[in-house]
């Protein structure tokens, strides 16, 4: 373990200013809050790590180079001093943990989500609980203690997207935000971005890690999850994200994440 000793934009103006909480001189501090769907938190960074958790609803976490998204019974880490913007899909039931980085430096150096188990689940509600100013070297502790061993042995889920940097690549990106279903080649590609299919081919594997094909099928997962926290039917998303019958749609989904969508979701 790495312990050390229709878009509503979000305005930290409340009654509880985040910067009281960032500020509580405990390693850990917890928050939770509720969001509608379709909102928007812009783009912000905080000096403690954070550990977002939902419960229900989707969350899809930005940054400069990737997206992660978040559906329930799962939660991402977000290193301190991250940029980041988070959406909602769904009505989203979200828990906080804000994390001095001197006193975890977390599962991952980057961004990452992790699942989350019935006893991780359980104390992340347990340390949401607690008062700000919780007592040190108490049961408190000893609480916090097992819930940093549970987030450090947590198993990644493989629901992020990198951004390329490549400004051509960033384009296709951009295009597809839009028109998910869109199935052109990678060759029809770069006529229209002004580069040979075989260099696209390059910087995709170079830059991601991924052919153009298997990067454009984790966007569609992704977004996919994002429209299941909305609860849109699933042959709707299946057109949408240019699949030729639900049941192709189906199938993808189920041999990428190993269940089918109303698995997932029922999980």
């Amino acid at each position: 373990m790495r312990t050390k000793n229709v878009s509503i934009r979000t305005k930290t103006t409340d009654s509880d200013p985040i910067e009281d909480i960032l500020n509580v001189p405990r390693p850990i501090v917890a928050m939770a809050k509720e969001f509608p769907s379709g909102h928007v938190i812009s783009r912000h960074k905080h000096s403690r790590a954070q550990l977002l958790y939902a419960s229900s609803g989707v969350m899809t976490v930005g940054t400069e180079s990737g997206i992660w998204v978040v559906p329930p019974l799962r939660a991402v880490w977000i290193p301190a001093q991250t940029n980041h913007q988070i959406e909602v899909s769904g009505n989203l039931s979200m828990r906080t943990l804000y994390i001095d980085p001197n006193y975890y430096s977390g599962p991952s150096d980057g961004c990452c989500v992790i699942a989350v188990s019935p006893l991780l689940k359980e104390l992340i509600l347990h340390v949401v609980d607690l008062p700000r100013c919780y007592p040190l070297e108490g049961q408190e502790e000893k609480v916090i203690s097992v819930l940093m061993d549970q987030i450090n042995s947590s198993r990644a889920a493989p629901l992020e997207l990198q951004i390329p940097v490549d400004e051509r690549l960033r384009r296709i990106h951009a295009h597809l935000s839009s028109n998910p279903g869109d199935n052109r080649t990678l060759e029809d590609w770069g006529k229209k971005v002004g580069a040979a299919g075989r260099t696209l081919t390059r910087h995709f594997r170079s830059e991601t890690g991924m052919s153009f094909v298997q990067w454009r099928q984790q966007f569609r997962i992704l977004e996919a999850l994002r429209r299941l926290g909305r609860k849109e039917p699933v042959t709707n998303i299946a057109i949408e994200l240019g699949y030729d019958s639900p049941s192709a749609f189906i199938s993808m989904f189920k041999k990428a994440l190993g269940k089918t969508p109303g698995q997932y979701f029922a999980e």
